[in-house]
């Protein structure tokens, strides 16, 4: 497996602050990676590292197969990155903007200007000032300075951000076909853990600068808690009912029948012959799958949290 990032106990040490510690990370080419994590767990710090903008205390990083040390111009021909908030000339256009970009890009040609404006859905604006953007057309015109020389490698802090429902949709497809058709690795921030959900096929949660669990879609789909969930008109002798069957339920917050067992998620057509034939039978029956929120919330230690981190 050909690797687009890869670092080795990665630290970076602010006096007595261990921002990042001991990470040691794996990303594939072609894919996209996921890293999550609360407001400072180290995210944005290990993204400035891999992009040379922090050096590290302990460890290192290796972009495209390239030792990442100051100073060094190899991979960044190939790299478009979006750290924190986007960065543009206030007084120049979108179109300037872009242009001035390009040719910090040797090889880049000038339609590349035009075609990235209308893929990223910047038409409409290209020639206003980037002072005058909108946030989320200041994060579109961002993520096209990132694109604009068609990098092998896009490291993304939060590409979302600022945007609405829309343009998350627009960005998402984006970064699908980027993957699918020119095989563009992406490693990306986010919170927006539902968007992360449609979009990674691997995640990576850090916590306090540590990395807690790395996974791919598939094991988080097996991880994920479930339950079943029965809505039942007679829940006192549905209780008892399971309780004879071995099975411990609870009522949730709102009226319904609620059984964790394996046994009951496996087999919820059994669950259900058993109170039709005990006389409750029930109006509703569902299997629940924990969502990626209190998952991420529970990987943390914070289960139970509000779920806006």
């Amino acid at each position: 497996m050909s690797l687009a990032i890869e670092t080795e106990d990665l630290g970076k040490r602010y006096g007595d602050v261990q921002a990042v510690e001991n990470l040691s990370l794996r990303v594939a080419e072609g894919e996209i990676y996921a890293f999550l994590g609360l407001n400072g767990a180290g995210k944005t710090t290990t993204i400035r590292m891999l992009l040379g903008m922090v050096r590290p205390t302990t460890g290192q990083a290796r972009v495209l197969q390239t030792l990442i040390r100051p100073g060094r111009r190899e991979p960044w021909a190939h790299v478009g990155y979006l750290v924190e908030a986007p960065r543009a000339y206030p007084e120049l256009t979108v179109k300037e903007n872009l242009e001035a970009a390009r040719r910090l890009h040797p090889g880049t040609p000038a339609a590349a200007v035009n075609d990235t404006i209308e893929r990223l859905g910047l038409a409409s604006y290209a020639e206003r000032r980037a002072a005058n953007l909108s946030q989320g057309n200041a994060q579109r015109l961002g993520l096209a300075k990132a694109l604009l020389h068609r990098p092998r490698l896009l490291i993304l802090d939060e590409p979302a951000n600022g945007l609405d429902p829309a343009g998350i949709v627009e960005i998402r497809e984006l970064l699908l076909t980027l993957t699918r058709e020119q095989g563009v690795t992406v490693f990306m921030s986010s919170h927006l853990l539902a968007e992360v959900a449609r979009l990674a096929q691997r995640i990576g949660i850090i916590h306090q600068g540590r990395l807690l669990q790395e996974l791919d879609i598939g094991d988080l789909e097996r991880n994920r808690r479930r339950r079943l969930v029965l809505r039942v008109d007679d829940t006192a002798t549905a209780l008892q009912l399971l309780s004879a069957a071995g099975e411990s339920a609870r009522i949730s917050q709102t009226g319904e029948i609620v059984v964790d067992s394996a046994w009951a998620v496996n087999h919820p057509a059994e669950a259900n012959r058993l109170l039709v034939l005990g006389g409750a039978p029930p109006a509703q029956v569902v299997i629940e799958e924990e969502e990626l929120e209190p998952y991420f919330l529970r990987m943390v230690g914070l289960e139970g949290a509000p779920s806006h981190a």
